[in-house]
């Protein structure tokens, strides 16, 4: 972001941008202090890379600071017990609750400057949750989290050899680059797609195991619109037409989609995307019936760790979703304990 706070539209500089902007999403991605050995990356350490400099927004999530709740449901059509037992999929309404959000950790910052945007989920059903966190690019930017932690030191860098230098190592990067210059804005949440990067393991009622990933994918007509006129809105459109979209149209639907993986397909690297011709089987509908502040809402203190799964969902041997755990318990003590800075009302949830 340059000094006016708008999007560099090109060179190098942009994809410094395009980095700092995933940083939203960063702490999702990092090592745990297990998986390394002492001295390197922690959640702490990656919190720390993540705090502007500006400093830590305290009382706030760490990453995808910006957000807004909402609640409603998710209609299940049966059809997903070909994949999983969980009892999500069983047809029926599940209550449901989320968050739209941006990727940056600045909870004030303007909504036209952010390039990725998130939906946080939590489905209920008879005693078993399911949560998960998407984004709206089809796939990661780097292929591993080290790659994910070397991106963000060298994007926080003056010296514009660092870059270079990160994108000769890390080829994936370029795919991410171009998505983020030339995939189309829309001014809505509502108009989104979100997509869970992450692959996990689906195991049916006889004991089938498959390798899928999800999308939610908008009912909604979606109107690309450019970043001139976006610059125009306010600092908080996003919000604000959320809200009034609901109020106005009623309930905004995504159709859930889960795709299985063929024999040979990378489990392990969200940077790289399933071929189209994949098996896909629609699942449900997410109907999202009312828009709620996040000060007082019932998102404020949820943690949507992906690892918050039922039986018949189980992690792969992707290892971010462990990662994000982590880091998220971290952020979560640190905003908790960070209430002052953050009033609200009601007591906090674990």
């Amino acid at each position: 972001m340059n000094q006016s706070g708008n999007l560099p539209r090109s060179g190098l500089g942009s994809l410094v941008l395009i980095a700092v902007v995933l940083g939203g999403g960063a702490a999702a991605f990092a090592y745990t202090a297990g998986w390394l050995s002492p001295g390197r990356l922690t959640p702490e350490r990656m919190i720390a890379a993540l705090t502007p400099p500006s400093g830590a927004p305290l009382g706030h999530r760490r990453n995808h600071a910006k957000g807004i709740c909402f609640t409603g449901v998710f209609e299940a059509n049966g059809n997903g017990l070909e994949l999983s037992r969980a009892r999500v999929f069983e047809r029926g309404t599940h209550p449901a609750l989320g968050r739209f959000n941006l990727g940056t950790a600045d909870p004030n910052a303007v909504d036209a400057t952010v390039r990725v945007r998130g939906l946080g989920l939590q489905i209920a059903a008879d005693g078993e949750e399911w949560r998960m966190a998407l984004i709206n690019p089809p796939f990661f930017a780097v292929s591993t989290p080290q790659a994910f932690h070397d991106l963000l030191i060298a994007s926080g860098k003056k010296d514009p050899e660092a870059m270079k230098t990160f994108i000769q190592a890390n080829p994936e990067f370029a795919a991410f680059a171009t998505w983020a210059k030339t995939a189309p804005w829309t001014a809505s949440y509502a108009e989104e797609p979100y997509h869970g990067l992450n692959s996990f393991i689906f195991t049916d009622a006889k004991g089938g195991e498959h390798a899928v990933r999800w999308s939610l994918l908008p009912m909604a007509q979606v109107t690309p619109i450019s970043q001139a006129e976006l610059d125009k809105r306010g600092p908080d459109f996003l919000e604000q037409e959320i809200v009034e979209r609901v109020r106005a149209s009623g309930p905004q639907r995504w159709s859930m989609v889960t795709t299985v993986a063929d024999p040979g397909d990378p489990t392990a690297d969200p940077s790289k995307a399933w071929p189209e011709s994949r098996h896909t089987v629609q699942v449900g509908t997410l109907v999202v019936q009312r828009i709620e502040q996040e000060r007082d809402g019932p998102c404020r203190d949820v943690n949507f760790d992906p690892t918050v799964l039922p039986p018949g969902i189980r992690p792969s041997d992707d290892p971010f979703p462990a990662a994000r755990s982590s880091v998220y318990r971290k952020s979560y003590d640190l905003r908790a304990a960070e209430a002052r800075d953050y009033p609200r009302t009601g007591a906090a949830k674990p």
